[in-house]
């Protein structure tokens, strides 16, 4: 995607050094644009943990970068096994992390100790490669959704609601649910995305929104609570959202917050669509409820908040009453029974196993 008409990725290595990475610090979206220069695994790891690099595709791609750093300094089988387990606990619920990962230590497991850093940067550009295609297909698949919608309703928007970000910052390029939205926009639908904020870090209010403008989308920011009213009044054509990790069940793990517009949009008779790459897919765990790891992250998150002030100054301020306890689960499970369907690069399909089975035939041996 285009930052004042310049192309850029989420993650790419340094053209002047050819070995260091760099990506957008996203703590400082959408106020300051700020490019940061990682050199080693703990760097790496420190932007995973502090949400600098966020997305759960965009995570696994900036982590198997972190391992080729490791590699450049120590190429040992202990070095290759250590860093990729140290990467792989900085956000429990993402399985697109351990996704890359794992496909990192298959790559290099077999390749000797002096050819392991060159493999790495390869296998990390694969695995960067793969998700450009796999997202830009994904909006393909998606677009005939918003296309049928135009049709019956010819002339008037096209009204999406999305939950945190789902766009081309969260992945190396296009994003997932907002892939479709961009291939819709430039195709000349008349889209208009309804932005939830996303407490607590409200992701959708900074993120969501400054991507969207920077496309020329049009939108409107609103309360996370808002989403039930605008479906009872026939504000909502479509809810598209993105996820973190999809059961063999279709069950959808997803910024917290996201299971109460799946139970809005159901009660209203709204679609309900997720979107998502392969790396998302985790075919071991049935149930997602009782399954799935749920990251609990710092309380400061939802007693405080981050803005900018009218005279230009980016301050935290804290909202909560003094002396109150907070609790923040950063993400909530979706049942499958609640989502419309998948859209995915290789097409769309019902959430269920038998749907997912039907896209992706290779891992019926994991389902068994």
């Amino acid at each position: 995607m285009k930052i004042d008409g310049v192309p850029y990725r989420s993650v790419w290595v340094d053209p002047e050094d050819g070995w260091s990475v760099r990506i957008f610090d996203q703590t400082r979206l959408p106020w300051t644009v700020e490019i940061l220069r990682l050199t080693d695994e703990k760097q790496v790891a420190h932007a995973i943990r502090s949400m600098q690099v966020r997305g759960a595709p965009l995570i696994g791609a900036v982590a198997a970068y972190g391992l080729a750093l490791a590699l450049r300094r120590d190429a040992s089988d202990a070095a290759l096994e250590n860093v990729a387990a140290m990467l792989g606990k900085t956000r429990p619920t993402a399985i697109n992390l351990r996704w890359a990962l794992d496909r990192m230590l298959r790559a290099l497991r077999p390749v000797q100790a002096e050819g392991r850093a060159a493999a790495a940067y390869a296998a990390a550009g694969e695995i960067a490669e793969d998700d450009v295609e796999t997202c830009r297909r994904i909006g393909q698949h998606g677009l005939p959704l918003l296309q049928a919608i135009a049709a019956r309703k010819p002339g008037k928007p096209i009204n999406i609601l999305t939950h945190c970000n789902t766009g081309w910052i969260a992945t190396v390029d296009y994003g997932t649910a907002l892939s479709v939205v961009y291939q819709a926009h430039d195709a000349g639908l008349p889209v208009h995305v309804w932005v939830d904020e996303t407490r607590p870090r409200n992701q959708g209010a900074a993120l969501t929104a400054w991507e969207l403008g920077k496309h020329g989308v049009p939108h409107t920011v609103v309360a996370d609570n808002a989403g039930g009213h605008l479906m009872q009044h026939g504000e909502v054509d479509i809810v598209l959202v993105g996820t973190d990790r999809v059961t063999r069940q279709g069950d959808v793990a997803n910024k917290i917050g996201t299971y109460l517009k799946a139970l809005a949009a159901q009660d209203n008779g709204v679609p309900f669509w997720v979107a998502l790459p392969h790396s998302t897919l985790d075919m071991m765990v049935r149930d997602g409820v009782k399954e799935i790891p749920i990251e609990e992250r710092d309380a400061r998150e939802v007693l405080e908040t981050t803005g900018q002030t009218w005279d230009g100054r980016v301050e935290t301020v804290r909202v909560a009453a003094p002396g109150s306890a907070g609790a923040n689960p950063a993400f909530d499970v979706t049942p499958a029974r609640l989502v419309t369907g998948l859209v995915t690069e290789r097409g769309r399909c019902d959430a269920s196993e038998a749907g997912l089975l039907g896209l992706y035939p290779e891992f019926a041996a994991a389902a068994a």
